[in-house]
């Protein structure tokens, strides 16, 4: 929802990306349950949402899912301060990846506030992290 919900229009360059940081929390929660395919099928679900090519958010959100249910005991070890530094990596590997796709399908290749949203969605993971933590405790999900 948050995704979608209109916000002013200097403040579109800032969205964090929250479909991303939401996929990047279960995938080091629960890697066994969310993964790739969780992430190709919310990818396509983003591609119908916004009216893009079909496959470019699932191209994306499938990389990066792959690489954080890979390296999710690793990353859960670290501290907030550092597991947002490579959550800023991830978040930079989708935006590569799209605008890749964007660069191969002839579409206008954007300004360098596009790479924004990645260093927003970064700031803001750790209080992602601790809001999706206590639901899923409170929830019991396992």
């Amino acid at each position: 929802m948050l995704s979608i919900m209109p916000i002013p229009e200097w403040a579109r360059d800032f969205r964090p990306q929250w479909v991303t940081l939401s996929l990047i929390y279960w995938c080091l929660a629960l890697p066994h349950r969310v993964s790739v395919g969780s992430a190709w099928i919310l990818g396509i679900t983003q591609d119908v949402l916004y009216g893009t090519l079909l496959g470019q958010h699932a191209l994306g959100l499938s990389i990066v899912a792959f690489a954080a249910a890979t390296l999710h005991l690793r990353l859960r070890i670290f501290p907030l301060w550092q597991q947002s530094c490579i959550v800023l990596l991830l978040l930079l590997l989708e935006r590569l990846v799209e605008l890749w796709v964007m660069g191969a399908t002839g579409q206008v290749v954007p300004s360098l506030w596009y790479w924004m949203p990645a260093l927003t969605s970064a700031l803001l993971w750790s209080w992602i992290y601790i809001v999706l933590r206590d639901i899923r405790r409170r929830f019991n999900v396992t």
